[in-house]
């Protein structure tokens, strides 16, 4: 997040006509550079920078759009909605809080765009404790948590790894599009669609692929007049279907049953191929620690079942000292064909009820040649970063033992242990009743205030998703 923070700012200081944010979370004293304990500039906090953004260039629409979130969800964050509403009193940045939605749904969408020109899209919220670099340094002074930031604790905000895509042209423009909807939705204001204006990339950020064509997926439950959307959930099973060789997924969730039945069934096949998920040992919230990882250990276990062929592994990254790194990324890359980055999680909301937003392409061409030889790169230098080595040395690994998922346990096995297995511990008792019932987890509007249709549809779910890969 510190590389998207630096490129973003400087991406919108550029800005001629429009800067647009949407954003689940959105904490107005958030340091673009903290220094230690979150210090620094005042200037250097996104409110402000925002703000003084608009007031140099009066011409410039400066407009935020940010979910408003239930009260227990805004206390784990330094309750946003009140503070936002707050900070952009009576200045010329239009901050709206979006409450059209399903109930029980969210906004989770997370996109910087920028003239309808350059823009940011991805996993990454706008706060104190998302910042971090690549290094997940241990004791880093710039993640002391502050009595200004988050309470008055001593202790640094965890690790937290993060994946954001910036694209450029017709792609911005299609997530300029994608603003202007909701903004209309959720307010009535139709926004005119900004001048057409030559895209200003961060220098510091070097274009990984080139000439690409981008996909744009959604999901939105149905609400009122306007109908479901499920364009994620289509991709994740068609992708899936067509995988060959290795599926490779970051993810903040794993718990919805199609995705599982669907890597299940591929999983039983004697040539499929092999899937390697990386996730957070544990969730940092105790809701979703009640909710989410208890229906993760059925997931999980539903893919070991199925894994007759030795093809599967489940990881979660941890610091040089062993402390807990948050996945928040929600990455795919298969075959390092297809590439998909977003804000969708491998959940039950994910694919029908909240509003996710993700970007994808598909690289034609040999293998290692070309956009797919810059994913190939990309999924080593992931893998790299979260073992502490170089790059060659995962490429190796893998090479040599003729999988990913065998590649890494050979690096495990000579001493590369900063992944490690993910541990199921037993569910039982109130944790079986949550995770049999997908508790905080509904599948559409629906069911989002009736748990008792949901074990039935978790089997239904996993079997349209063995079904949607034969």
């Amino acid at each position: 997040m510190a590389d998207y923070f630096d490129a973003a700012m400087t991406a919108m200081r550029k800005a001629r006509h429009t800067v647009h944010l949407l954003n689940w979370a959105f904490e107005p004293q958030t340091l673009f550079h903290p220094g230690p304990g979150c210090t620094g500039s005042e200037d250097d906090r996104i409110a402000n920078f925002l703000k003084r953004l608009s007031k140099d260039n009066p011409d410039l629409d400066v407009r935020i759009l940010c979910w408003q979130s239930a009260l227990p969800v805004a206390a784990t964050q330094n309750w946003f909605p009140l503070a936002d509403r707050k900070e952009f009193a009576g200045s010329s940045v239009k901050f709206v809080l979006d409450g059209k939605l399903p109930m029980g749904a969210s906004h989770h969408q997370k996109a910087i765009i920028i003239d309808d020109a350059i823009a940011f899209c991805g996993g990454g919220d706008i706060g104190p404790d998302r910042w971090d670099t690549h290094h997940h340094l241990d004791n880093d002074p710039r993640r002391e948590k502050t009595k200004h930031a988050h309470g008055n604790s001593e202790d640094d905000f965890d690790s937290r790894h993060e994946v954001m895509g910036i694209v450029e042209g017709e792609s911005a423009k299609a997530l300029g599009v994608l603003f202007r909807e909701r903004w209309a939705r959720c307010t009535g204001e139709t926004v005119p669609e900004p001048p057409k204006t030559r895209p200003a990339w961060p220098a510091q950020i070097k274009p990984q692929f080139k000439d690409v064509e981008v996909g744009l997926s959604r999901t939105h439950g149905a609400w009122k007049h306007h109908p479901e959307v499920r364009e994620i959930e289509r991709l994740h099973l068609e992708s899936i279907a067509q995988a060959k060789r290795c599926i490779y997924m970051e993810n903040q969730y794993f718990t919805s049953p199609l995705i599982a039945g669907a890597l299940a069934g591929r999983l039983q096949e004697p040539d499929g191929p092999e899937v390697v998920l990386i996730g957070t040992e544990h969730s940092p919230s105790f809701f979703d620690q009640a909710t989410m990882d208890h229906t993760r250990v059925r997931f999980i276990e539903t893919l070991k079942r199925a894994d007759k062929h030795g093809r599967f592994q489940a990881y979660s990254p941890v610091t040089t000292l062993g402390r807990i790194i948050i996945v928040h990324a929600k990455l795919t890359i298969i075959d390092d064909r297809l590439l998909r980055i977003g804000s969708a999680n491998i959940n039950n909301r994910s694919m029908g009820l909240d509003t996710e937003c993700d970007l994808s392409f598909e690289a034609a061409g040999p293998a290692g040649t070309g956009n797919r030889g810059e994913i190939t790169k990309l999924r080593t230098r992931l893998l790299a970063h979260w073992l502490g080595c170089d790059d060659a040395i995962v490429e190796a690994a893998i090479r040599k033992a003729r999988g990913v998922g065998a590649g890494l346990e050979a690096l495990r096995n000579a001493g590369y242990a900063r992944l490690r297995p993910i541990l199921l511990p037993e569910v039982k008792g109130v944790a079986a009743i949550i995770s049999a019932y997908h508790l905080g987890d509904p599948f559409s509007p629906a069911d989002g205030w009736r748990p008792w249709r949901r074990k039935a549809q978790s089997t239904s779910a996993a079997r349209r998703g063995r079904e949607a890969v034969k």
